[in-house]
């Protein structure tokens, strides 16, 4: 009994003296990182001398204590450390990296080079990832790389530790390795397209690197025409590159060879009209009309390469008449081949539009619009989108009344919805124009949350325009004026709205809304075909570094002016080189670097 209390005892006091030296040997560990972090290197150095003998503590103290070591340049101390670290723990290649860095640190770069090229080639294909794993946490990428590629050499496989390097070249952003060997992946597997394509969107960033895509993907494209992928990454490159027409080329030459019914090409005809390149979105459907004339999309290309049309015509200044006249015509043509229905409610209100804002047939108009909207069985969208356009008439002939009353039903049969909130966003517009600009923020608060980025982006457009110019004076008298030219413009009365712009910036010399005057004089006189006008109208904003909101905006459509309607092509790469190296954040550097290129004799597919 005696004995097995004294056992009892004793064992308490080893438990309790463990517990001590644990709890010494904790607190010297944190005071050693403590000395560390200060940069108390000797002190530090001291407490991990001792501790590193510990080997429960060894993980731990180890990183540290060579950090420590090489800050005090005990190079031999520090060699001897990782050495017995190898040798107790064979196999973990962290320590074989740590010994070329101490032959690094310690300036013998040969030496450090020598080990790191002998740890490569002694390494088996079984051991590669671990070995440039070790190289990769150290920041050694290049030999990684080189393990990488050994480890593919040894296992006389090509694709070998392709994903690593693929993943390894993205994040170094070296795109002249990425690129073959993403393209590498995409000939044995056509299905990882979809990766590669993430992949290179994350590291190619400038034109040089995507040329260099454009040109391997061309030559593997002639060299293995079976690979559809690579067409199709093609064309994904020329998307990027709002290249537009490069892409249709790719996906006519795709779809000819596959006969796959057109689909693609449909898709880019109408991305191409989306961003306002109406020759390729043309392009693109009249080919499905020819080519598919018995085809699922014929009706669908039939009625899109006309609005394609129809936009082409709005966008070019001054609006000629007779195109729209041929346009309404088209429609017509189109009506009489499918008949009037539900399928046709989308074109009639198109014809509305151009009766109403560019022939002045408002009665027409709204005869077309109220048949779109009693057709028996039509798209409840399509109706919504009739009354928008049937109240947007009737602001038109100016009865703000019957225009809000069209706008509030589909808010209400709509709510929640793209549509409804472009309802919303018009009655916000309505109640500007009439210079309830109270009414107008209480509308616009609620878009700026829109789920639709465009209705949102409008929204805090015209809310920035109204607290601009409201906020810090106590009279709204400008803002008002200004908001009923708006309205003239917008009812196409343009010599009137030109002439009550000319005369506010006579009645209110440096008031805020100075930029916004000048900016919309010059869209007017565009319209007008005043483009030299218009041009000098802009030069007032990016002359004046006042006007820095707007600069980018009037930079770009002086550059367009330039090479659309003066056909002055020097002129205007230089406006468009100006924009990319003055506002590499604008909106509009994707349009001009493409354009700056075409011009500057890029090659263009």
């Amino acid at each position: 009994m005696a004995l097995l209390k004294k056992t009892y005892v004793l064992l308490i006091l080893c438990l309790t003296l463990a517990a001590t030296i644990a709890q010494s040997q904790t607190q010297d560990l944190d005071l050693a990182r403590e000395y560390f972090r200060k940069g108390e290197y000797q002190k530090a150095g001291a407490l991990y001398e001792k501790l590193i003998e510990d080997k429960r503590l060894f993980a731990v103290t180890y990183p540290d204590y060579l950090k420590t070591l090489l800050a005090l340049r005990n190079y031999k101390e520090a060699e001897k450390l990782v050495k017995r670290s190898i040798k107790q723990n064979p196999g973990n290649y962290s320590f074989e990296v740590d010994l070329g860095i101490v032959y690094q640190t310690a300036g013998d770069k040969a030496a450090a080079e020598k080990h790191f090229n002998k740890l490569i080639q002694q390494m088996s294909p079984e051991t590669t990832i671990a070995v440039a794993s070790a190289f990769i946490q150290n920041e050694l990428y290049d030999y990684a790389e080189k393990a990488y590629l050994r480890g593919r050499e040894l296992s006389k496989n090509p694709l070998e530790n392709n994903r690593p390097l693929i993943a390894l070249y993205t994040y170094q952003q070296k795109s002249n390795a990425l690129i073959p060997e993403v393209l590498n992946l995409l000939q044995e597997n056509e299905e990882e397209l979809g990766y590669v394509q993430n992949m290179l969107q994350n590291s190619l960033r400038d034109d040089k690197a995507l040329d260099a895509l454009e040109k391997e993907l061309i030559m593997r494209v002639q060299q293995f025409p079976d690979k559809l992928a690579y067409n199709e990454l093609l064309i994904w490159l020329y998307v990027q590159r709002l290249d537009f027409y490069g892409a249709l080329m790719q996906a006519r030459a795709v779809d000819k060879r596959t006969r796959s019914g057109g689909s693609r090409v449909m898709e880019l005809g109408a991305i191409s009209a989306k961003n306002k390149d109406y020759k390729s979105a043309i392009e693109a459907f009249e080919y499905i009309i020819s080519e598919y004339p018995e085809g699922p999309y014929y009706m669908v290309a039939r009625q899109r390469l006309i609005n394609a049309r129809e936009e082409q015509v709005q966008n070019t200044f001054p609006v000629d008449k007779e195109k729209i006249r041929a346009l309404i015509a088209d429609y017509d043509a189109l009506l009489t081949e499918v008949g009037r229905s539900a399928a046709t409610v989308e074109v009639l209100q198109h014809m509305a539009n151009l009766y109403a804002f560019y022939l002045d047939d408002k009665a027409k108009a709204i005869e077309l619009l109220q048949e779109a909207i009693a057709m028996p069985r039509a798209n409840a969208n399509l109706v919504a989108e009739s009354k928008l356009t049937l109240g947007d008439i009737y602001l038109l002939k100016g009865e703000p009344w019957e225009a809000t009353l069209l706008y509030s039903q589909v808010e209400k049969s709509h709510k929640d919805t793209p549509i409804g909130y472009d309802a919303k966003l018009r009655n916000a517009r309505l109640s500007y124009f009439k210079g309830d600009f109270e009414l107008a923020q209480a509308h616009l608060d609620i878009l700026k949350l829109a789920t639709s980025r465009e209705i949102a982006n409008d929204a805090m457009d015209l809310s920035l325009l109204i607290t601009d110019n409201t906020g810090l004076d106590t009279s709204t008298t400008a803002m008002e004026e200004y908001a009923e030219i708006e309205l003239l413009v917008f009812q196409n009365k343009l010599q009137q709205a030109l002439t009550s712009l000319d005369g506010m910036l006579k009645k209110y010399p440096g008031h805020s809304l100075t930029d916004e005057i000048y900016f919309q004089k010059a869209g007017i006189q565009e319209r007008m075909g005043n483009f030299t006008e218009a041009v000098a109208s802009l030069e007032k904003i990016t002359s004046n570094p006042q006007y820095d909101i707007l600069s980018d905006d009037a930079l770009y459509k002086m550059a367009f002016i330039y090479e659309e309607n003066l056909k002055d092509p020097t002129k205007a790469q230089q406006l468009y080189n100006d924009l990319l190296a003055k506002h590499q954040g604008s909106i509009y550097v994707a349009e001009a670097r493409k354009r700056f290129r075409k011009l500057r004799g890029d090659a263009v597919n």
